[in-house]
């Protein structure tokens, strides 16, 4: 191509890289600076620890519509955050809908459950790995106690109709629980309006924190039973768990670090505008999609509506495997892209990529213009 290799970043959806340089310096800031332990004493740096990790929790709370800042308790991920709802909210007997594009951080607890009498029925999304909501309707029993949905499709990149769901849920009085981890930051989310029962985010995708960080909102009324047990910093005198929320999901010494960088890039989302976030992606994924649409031996796997879609692509190719591609783009060009099954084998399986996985591009507000044609230059040299 004429040009030396480069390094390009193109696996946003498993984390975001880089990050905002407000991350980095607040991360790096308290570190240095600060070092406390939120909670656990009455000098200064446990104090102010306490407080900026109330504040990116505040920061968090606001960029996603909470209306209670407490009631957003911190977790290691969306997967832990995943975790708590389905196991510490279902009973024995009790049934879940959920649909066929779940990543496994759904389907696994699920499947664990039923060891405890939960049943579950994934209903089954379109080739693109589109829900038609009455299909989901039509899967609630009498015993359904949940309804899951991932927002979005961390395959396909597939938006699910939150609010038509919402609306259905409410209706037939079941609480929802919402996968946002591909969603939150890169797409309008209210939980407010929305009627959301519960909320899983992950902090170190588009909310560019770091990783190790995410959280649940738990709203009004509800209770799930805390995976862990443990030191709070609040009625220490008692063994039972402290009821009140964050603390009752909070147990043991917080990653104030990562928290702290967390609400610094969810901080930076709300400056910057998720719908500027929003249409800085597009913009990149019409660019991508129409170079690709060029390329014979390419197929797109999801919604032709990019607007159906935040900035992930799925692909598959003729003469070659997802796995060869990957390899080639990052040994030969520099590119960072993921092959596989993405921990979501039901996904794959719905939109008929199980066999062979698939190669996925996953954009970030970071990208450019210019990588997205480095990326289509160094797929159409590799002469699939």
């Amino acid at each position: 191509m004429g040009e030396e290799t480069r390094s390009v970043y193109l696996d946003n959806a498993a984390t975001t890289y880089p990050k905002p340089e407000v991350t980095y310096e607040a991360v790096d800031g308290f570190m240095r600076d600060i070092g406390g332990s939120a909670g656990r004493s009455g000098h200064w740096r446990s104090v102010e620890t306490g407080r900026m990790v109330y504040a990116a929790r505040e920061a968090v709370a606001s960029l996603l519509g909470a209306p209670d800042p407490l009631r957003l308790v911190f977790t290691r991920n969306a997967t832990e955050a995943l975790n708590l709802a389905i196991q510490g909210f279902l009973k024995p007997g009790e049934h879940v809908v959920t649909t066929s594009m779940e990543h496994n951080s759904v389907m696994r607890p699920l499947a664990a459950a039923g060891s405890r009498g939960i049943t579950s029925t994934a209903v089954r999304c379109a080739p693109d790995g589109r829900l038609d909501p009455p299909d989901l309707q039509k899967a609630i029993k009498p015993s359904t106690g949940l309804i899951i949905l991932n927002h979005v499709s961390n395959v396909t990149g597939t938006i699910q109709p939150l609010d038509e769901v919402a609306r259905i849920a409410r209706a037939a009085g079941v609480p929802l629980l919402v996968d946002a981890a591909q969603s939150a930051g890169r797409l309008p989310v209210d939980i407010s309006s929305s009627g959301v029962s519960l909320l899983a985010f992950t902090g170190h995708k588009e909310l560019f924190g770091p990783q190790g960080t995410g959280g649940l909102y738990i709203g009004a009324g509800l209770d799930p039973e805390p995976l862990c047990f443990g030191g709070t910093g609040s009625r220490s005198s008692q063994l039972e768990q402290p009821a009140e929320l964050p603390e009752r999901y909070e147990s043991g010494t917080l990653n104030a670090p990562g928290i702290i960088g967390l609400g610094a890039g969810a901080d930076f989302a709300a400056r910057v505008g998720v719908d500027v976030i929003r249409s800085h992606e597009l913009a990149l994924l019409d660019r991508l999609a129409a170079g690709l649409a060029e390329m014979k031996n390419v197929k797109v796997h999801g919604p032709a509506d990019l607007r159906d879609r935040v900035g992930i692509l799925a692909l598959t190719f003729e003469g070659a495997t997802p796995p060869e591609v990957a390899a080639a783009l990052d040994s030969r060009f520099g590119i960072a892209v993921r092959a596989g099954l993405h921990c979501a084998p039901c996904a794959h399986q719905t939109i008929g990529t199980i066999a062979t996985g698939a190669l996925r591009v996953s954009l970030s507000y970071m990208n450019s213009a210019d990588e997205i044609d480095y990326f289509l230059e160094c797929l159409a040299e590799l002469r699939l």
